[in-house]
């Protein structure tokens, strides 16, 4: 059993920052690539950001220049900084990990949200 657990989300002025974090737990064997995805009110879910096992990121290009992702391989932990928010930013943000565990072949596994709001 695997589970992604996600902190960090909450209520932000315009302008201000937060950090997500998503720790994965359970019979992992190798996590191939972690990342972050935000479903807006009303809107279909998109991708924020990704990293693979060797550190490669990408971003969507909501987040490019603003939000930093990054991961600590030891605690099977990633993190998003998030700066410079708006109100468009407003969103349930998903964790997801693609890895495989002691029974498994790889698999995507998604975190459970955190909400992110961004209001004055």
């Amino acid at each position: 059993q695997v589970q992604l657990v996600e902190s960090g989300g909450g209520g932000v002025q315009p302008g201000g920052s937060l950090r997500l974090s998503c720790a994965a737990s359970g019979s992992i064997r190798r996590i191939y690539a972690m990342g972050w995805y935000r479903q807006p009110p009303g809107k279909q879910r998109e991708v924020v950001a990704g990293i693979t096992s060797g550190g490669g990121a990408n971003y969507g290009d909501s987040a490019k220049g603003r939000f930093t992702i990054s991961k600590d391989n030891a605690k099977n932990t990633v993190y998003l900084q998030m700066n410079g928010l708006k109100p468009d930013d407003t969103a349930v943000y998903y964790c997801n990990a693609r890895l495989d565990t002691v029974v498994t072949g790889a698999r995507n596994y998604w975190g459970q949200g955190t909400q992110v709001t961004v209001s004055s």
